[in-house]
């Protein structure tokens, strides 16, 4: 059975979910098989990142700034300066991940993180939604 995720974003940046994922696992009761996380936005996207500098995550904003900044020539703007950049942002990275379950846990690298990518400046409410497929 899917389970929503409501995330309270602050505007722009990369917000770790990591833990909330692990927590629903757990709470799945999944032993083995794979996490499906979705994102249900245009505007924002899912990353499996560094969790150990927080430099990365500058980078990273800076880096797609740069590629879709505000201000462009967009035929979309009805939204404001930002909504065209962020579908961009969102089309370049991705809306859903899938990660492995071993044991009751998912199987991220020692410096991976699961993040929501907020690519709008004002805060939103994001809903992820994520399923288990169960192997046990």
């Amino acid at each position: 059975m899917p389970q929503t995720l409501s995330i309270a974003t602050p505007g722009r940046g990369l917000i770790e979910i990591t833990s909330d994922l692990k927590d629903l696992a757990r709470e799945a009761g999944v032993k083995n098989g794979a996490a499906h996380i979705f994102v249900q936005h245009t505007s924002a996207s899912l990353l499996i990142q560094e969790n150990a500098d927080p430099d990365v995550g500058k980078d990273l904003l800076a880096f797609f700034d740069r590629i879709a900044p505000e201000g462009g020539a967009y035929a979309h703007d009805a939204e404001g300066p930002d909504d065209m950049p962020a579908h961009i942002k969102s089309a370049l990275t991705a809306t859903s991940l899938t990660v492995p379950v071993s044991d009751g846990k998912l199987m991220l690298g020692t410096w991976q993180g699961i993040y929501l990518f907020e690519h709008r400046r004002a805060p939103h409410r994001r809903r992820v939604i994520v399923t288990f497929n169960r192997e046990d």
